[in-house]
């Protein structure tokens, strides 16, 4: 695949983000939906659509084949997200910004699932899809754990393991994988419904960052410092650190490509929902969410072109 399609594909996806923000954004001004909207709609994809994304994720075959692989991509995976944790934590321990846990989660946590799989498709097919899915995994256990964690330090509640597991996305998990490791049959008249709820969860994020854009003075964002210190970290040290640590621990060809792939797509959509549920400045979580997303039209064929020079 030429450097050409790899643009194509990646500015095909921020085309249809921006589109969906854009659905948001004049839904408020023509007063279709209030401002208020959003709060609703984050707890309706926290609560349902999230969850049903997360079970949908493993109604897959699984191919005893290529275990092996499946093995070094859950390292792999594992490594590089803890990494991109600690980079997060480290690169602002020193900041007294009041929103320095938002630019955490933004700064560790990646678009992985909308940006990176159809580039991973287009690039590895089936089989990089599934070890995507197993990336998705770690990320989904440790956005709801530590990701929560770090939005709410202050918060009185106690991440046991029996809190943990009222968390409906981690519930999900759980579910997802006895249902993919046991390969248990799921009759269409369950996974339909969970597949057209899964598949809001970008539509919905986007339109609640259109939303907030809708009723936010983002120019002034862009001018923030901070911002511009969390967007370096997420879309070039972050990834730059995927790369390294799987030359350096020997984690080459598809497994290595999909996993740093993944690290290099923009801050997550659901960074502007979290911003939304935990009280932080929302402008900050929407501006991350835009400006880092424009930036990967640039950076994910970047690094999909190095990653196969490599």
């Amino acid at each position: 695949m030429n450097h050409g399609n790899l643009v194509t594909i990646t500015a095909q996806q921020v085309l249809v983000m921006f589109l969906l923000i854009l659905v948001g954004y004049l839904a408020v001004r023509v007063k279709v939906l209030g401002a208020e909207a959003r709060q609703n709609f984050s707890s309706l994809l926290i609560n349902i659509v999230v969850p049903a994304m997360i079970v949908d994720s493993y109604l897959i075959p699984f191919d005893p084949a290529i275990l092996s692989n499946l093995l070094r991509t859950a390292l792999a995976s594992a490594a590089v997200l803890f990494a991109g944790l600690g980079i997060a934590l480290l690169a602002t321990r020193r900041m007294k910004d009041p929103n320095r846990p938002l630019l955490r989660f933004a700064i560790t946590f990646s678009n992985a699932a909308y940006m990176g799989f159809p580039l991973i498709e287009a690039l590895f097919g089936a089989e990089g899809l599934l070890y995507a899915s197993i990336f998705n995994t770690f990320f989904n256990i440790l956005i709801w754990t530590a990701g929560t964690a770090l939005l709410a330090p202050g918060s009185q509640e106690k991440h046991s393991l029996g809190q943990l597991l009222k968390k409906p996305a981690l519930l999900a998990v759980v579910l997802g994988l006895i249902l993919y490791l046991g390969q248990v049959p799921v009759p269409d008249l369950i996974s339909t419904p969970l597949s057209l709820l899964g598949g809001m969860n970008t539509p919905l994020s986007m339109l609640i960052t259109g939303i907030i854009i809708a009723t936010s003075d983002l120019r002034s964002v862009i001018r923030r410092g901070s911002l511009w210190y969390a967007l370096f970290l997420r879309m070039a040290v972050v990834p730059a650190t995927a790369l390294l640590l799987c030359l350096a621990t020997g984690t080459g060809g598809m497994v290595g490509a999909v996993v740093i792939l993944l690290e290099a797509c923009p801050c997550a959509a659901i960074t502007s929902v979290f911003a939304v549920q935990y009280h932080y400045d929302e402008e900050l979580a929407a501006g991350s969410v835009v400006v880092s997303t424009l930036l990967s039209i640039v950076v994910l064929p970047a690094f999909a072109l190095l990653v196969q020079l490599i």
